[in-house]
């Protein structure tokens, strides 16, 4: 085809092409591999008037069955493009001529016809009605769905698809569609369980008939309930946990199993919380939030389980921080996908706010209280607010209040505030120290919820920044040395962070430096040691190095780092790492120790300089790096 001409298939009509047999079949297979996957080409097909030519050949009795299949799958295939493509083939009535194809004795073709009926009966664009026009339809999908695991598939998501509302259900019900599906939960091919599945979710919607057949149907012996309870395991695919809980949520909510029965209580309420949490895909919070709503809103004691399962509340919180940075966002397309599901988020966020709290008023106040912690940890981001309001009101009173005695997921939102309110230039930092704001910080940091770990240490990290000595030896009594040091091996990669950021803020100011070194030095020796020896990254590294330069950086502390030449080896190893960011760490630890107007300074360079860290030095020197090559760190 040359560039800019017609595809060569606009100029044949049906009847010339009726006249080559031996050749149609290969045109229309050039067709399809034309148009597969280019949206472009097939609206191309489309406006040059291909579609009515395919229904033709497709409906012709003198077409052979491998011409017929082939026009089905073209069809098929225009189908998959936009929803403009559908509406143009809707136009050409092209249900019916699948429906008639559907009687066809020929498998391959039936399952040509019921893969291009899928494709549009699961588009916006297509009316539900369109399948239940003729009543012999229903009954003869029913029919085919013994044919393939293909029939089953195709069938089991038009039916899922078009079943919209009661009469519907009905409709589906009367022709045996739970008989014919239930055996098909139990099927080899995943994708046929996961459509059978979702057909049932449909037909149990508020529908009290079909909820109360489908609780004594048995499948291989097994009640579906117990099928669907299997399928909500841990260990199966995101979304048959999904869509099994929501064909149990139905089905309590219909009647046809009660509130307090084990597979809602132990199984699917769990497993919808689960389906809340940020690890989720925001499409499955979504559904989980509002799947979760509807199965706890008219009973107080699943609203009060809800309510204390995994931090659930905390967790829809998170709900209100999509898109996180809309300005970071340079892909459009994930752009209107972040904007569409935050919308989204938010509006399943409170629905499910609206179903936990519409009964126990324990459970409001909770409510409540989370929400305000959650607006004025917002508003403690702002300095001015700090400055202002948050003083004027003595907003850390109450604050302080709840912090003696809440539930974590409030404790986690409280402490974040209270973090900001120990920021250096927060007024109510010193009435907050005060109060006992030490015990309680130290106290979180041995919590079992990382969360509270990382905001313990992270409020002491901003308590001891630029503080008087008597507030660090506070940290230091109330923490002790042996959970300062449980902290700088947790797991939680932020707990370790922060935990160096306080270890780097107690040892500030030399005098307090030197105070600290003389009654911890050992401990505090032991543990850089062990970060800058373990497989740790780079900024925990860097921060490691910053807390060995404040050492360096005291008058009688800097000794236990010349005195330990295994920490000095370290510090050389380190000036010659492949990371600017270490290299310069290092490098000011060097500089501390050698700096020319303290007492000791020349001995300190003469050890360092048989060491052979001049050497390297000098090398540095010559670096492109400005930062690298500063003079001041020759000896």
């Amino acid at each position: 085809m040359g560039h800019g001409s017609s595809p060569w298939w606009g100029n044949y009509n049906p009847t010339n092409l009726m006249m080559q047999p031996e050749k149609i079949v290969q045109y229309i297979i050039d067709m399809k591999n034309a148009v597969i996957g280019n949206n472009k080409q097939k609206a191309n097909l489309i406006v040059l008037g291909a579609v009515p030519r395919l229904l033709y050949l497709l409906q012709q009795e003198t077409s052979s069955t491998e011409l017929k299949t082939e026009c089905a799958v073209v069809l098929g295939s225009l189908a998959m493009g936009t929803e403009n493509n559908v509406k143009s083939l809707l136009d050409c009535h092209i249900i019916p001529a699948l429906l008639q194809g559907l009687l066809s004795p020929d498998l391959k073709f039936i399952e040509a016809c019921l893969r291009c009926l899928r494709t549009i009966f699961t588009s916006p664009v297509t009316p539900e009605e369109l399948l239940y026009t003729d009543a012999t339809v229903i009954p003869h999908l029913m029919a085919l769905l013994s044919r393939s695991r293909y029939t089953q598939e195709y069938i089991c998501q038009i039916f899922s698809h078009c079943c919209k509302g009661p009469d519907h259900q009905t409709i589906l019900f009367n022709h045996g569609a739970v008989q014919n599906i239930a055996h098909l939960l139990t099927s080899v091919s995943y994708k046929v369980r996961m459509q059978a599945l979702k057909c049932f979710s449909v037909l149990a919607f508020e529908n009290p008939q079909v909820s109360m057949t489908l609780v004594n149907v048995l499948v291989d012996g097994e009640l579906l309930p117990q099928i669907f309870v299997k399928m909500l395991q841990r260990d199966k695919p995101i979304e048959m946990q999904l869509t099994s809980a929501k064909c149990l949520t139905y089905m309590c909510r219909a009647g046809a199993i009660r509130t307090d029965d084990n597979c809602i209580v132990l199984k699917t309420l769990p497993c919808l919380v689960r389906m809340c949490s940020k690890e989720r895909l925001l499409e499955e919070r979504v559904e989980g939030a509002e799947t979760l709503a509807y199965l706890i809103e008219p009973d107080v004691e699943l609203q009060r389980i809800a309510s204390i399962t995994d931090h659930l509340i905390a967790m829809l919180a998170d709900y209100f921080k999509y898109p996180s940075s809309v300005s970071a966002i340079t892909d459009i397309k994930r752009l209107d996908h972040d904007l569409k599901h935050a919308h989204e988020l938010r509006q399943a966020a409170f629905k499910l706010y609206a179903s936990l709290g519409a009964n126990d008023e324990d459970i409001r106040k909770k409510l409540i209280l989370i929400i305000l912690c959650r607006c004025l940890h917002s508003l403690s981001r702002s300095v001015q607010q700090l400055r202002t309001s948050f003083q004027d009101h003595a907003v850390w009173k109450p604050l302080m209040k709840v912090l003696q005695n809440a539930p974590d997921e409030i404790l986690v939102v409280a402490s974040s505030m209270l973090c900001n309110l120990l920021l250096e230039f927060s007024p109510s930092k010193e009435p907050i120290l005060e109060s006992g704001a030490v015990e309680l910080l130290c106290g979180l940091t041995q919590s079992e919820n990382p969360a509270l770990r990382v905001n313990g240490i992270w409020a002491l990290m901003n308590m001891a920044f630029q503080a008087e000595q008597k507030i660090k030896a506070d940290i230091l009594r109330s923490l002790s040395t042996e959970q300062l040091f449980r902290l700088l091996s947790d797991s939680d990669l932020n707990v370790l962070m922060k935990t160096l950021g306080l270890l780097r803020n107690l040892l500030s100011t030399r005098p307090h430096i030197d105070k600290i070194m003389s009654t911890h030095g050992k401990q505090i020796m032991q543990a850089v040691t062990l970060i800058l020896e373990g497989e740790h990254n780079i900024e925990v590294k860097e921060q490691t190095l910053c807390i060995l330069a404040n050492i360096a950086d005291g008058t009688t502390a800097k000794e236990l780092i010349m005195t330990n030449d295994d920490i000095l080896q370290k510090i050389k190893y380190y000036m010659g790492h492949s990371h600017v960011k270490l290299q310069l760490a290092a490098m000011f630890c060097i500089s501390n120790l050698v700096w020319n107007e303290e007492e000791g300074s020349q001995e300190r360079q003469d050890k360092l300089r048989d060491m052979g860290i001049v050497d390297i030095l000098h090398k540095l020197s010559q670096s492109p790096d400005s930062n690298l090559c500063d003079k001041q760190y020759l000896m």
